[in-house]
């Protein structure tokens, strides 16, 4: 909900007053912003502001003000509101990415990169043919890293809506909770249908692919392209067709002339 002082705008609105500034940082009440610590230092030590530049600062759920730096020891006069508090309606429908998982830093990268193209929910998956298991406290440090990285990706990309990044679940379990909600997972496989504007969650397996269990819950195949991608790569390319089914920027084969000159077609051979 918004504060009395909130002007609501349309989806995407300041997207590009929100590009043009220095940075962007994260806030408990962008009306009165004071950045954590680590975004202080990141302001003044790394990207070295000078007093009267452009900072957006945001709450994370749609609320955010063109802000100036001012510089300064004080970390709560760091920056100063300089223009309207903006409310801005999550994009919708809401859109989710699952994925299994891999060795090394892979998972921060896809997390990095659902966060930048603008995916709402991404989960990491516990696949029967998963290599990396996360459990216990492993699984919470994992997900604190992961975290970070789409708040830090987020603030670059300026999102004004910070995506969730849930807890680990099974395949079963996503599938449960998805039905719960009306809709339904496709599982992304070679050969499989192209992604429709209806589509809104995607399951990602491990390089070993789905095990026959899996398989057996009922979810119907969604094809990324004509060629075998690593897991992390399919993460990436199955939110790059969600959001921009969703924003128009391509359409489906078929979907009439005049939604075909706003975009690209999917599903047809260029």
């Amino acid at each position: 909900m918004g504060g009395p002082g909130d002007r609501p705008g349309p989806d995407g609105d300041g997207a590009a007053d929100r590009a043009a500034a220095a940075a962007q940082v994260f806030v408990a009440d962008p009306s009165a912003p004071v950045p954590d610590d680590d975004d202080a230092r990141h302001l003044t030590r790394v990207l070295r502001l000078r007093p009267g530049e452009a900072v957006v600062a945001a709450d994370g759920r749609g609320r955010w003000c063109r802000c100036r730096f001012r510089g300064g020891a004080d970390q709560s006069r760091l920056l100063e509101p300089d223009g309207p508090m903006v409310l801005e309606r999550a994009p919708a429908p809401a859109l989710t990415v699952a994925f299994a998982p891999a060795k090394g830093d892979r998972p921060e990268w896809v997390v990095q990169k659902l966060t930048e193209l603008g995916v709402d929910r991404i989960v990491p998956l516990a696949a029967a043919r998963s290599v990396v298991r996360w459990e216990g406290d492993r699984e919470a440090r994992a997900l604190e890293r992961l975290s970070k990285v789409a708040r830090e990706a987020a603030a670059q990309s300026r999102r004004v809506w910070l995506p969730e990044v849930a807890g680990v679940a099974t395949l079963a379990a996503l599938v449960g909770r998805t039905a719960a909600d009306g809709g339904a997972v496709r599982l992304a496989q070679l050969g499989g249908e192209p992604p429709s504007a209806d589509d809104r969650v995607v399951a990602v397996g491990p390089e070993g692919g789905w095990a026959p269990g899996e398989l057996s819950l009922g979810c119907r195949a969604l094809g990324l392209g004509p060629a075998v991608l690593r897991a992390e790569t399919a993460a990436v390319a199955a939110g790059v067709l969600l959001v921009s089914l969703r924003a128009g920027t391509v359409v489906e084969n078929g979907a009439g002339p005049r939604a075909r000159g706003r975009g690209t077609e999917v599903g047809e051979s260029r």
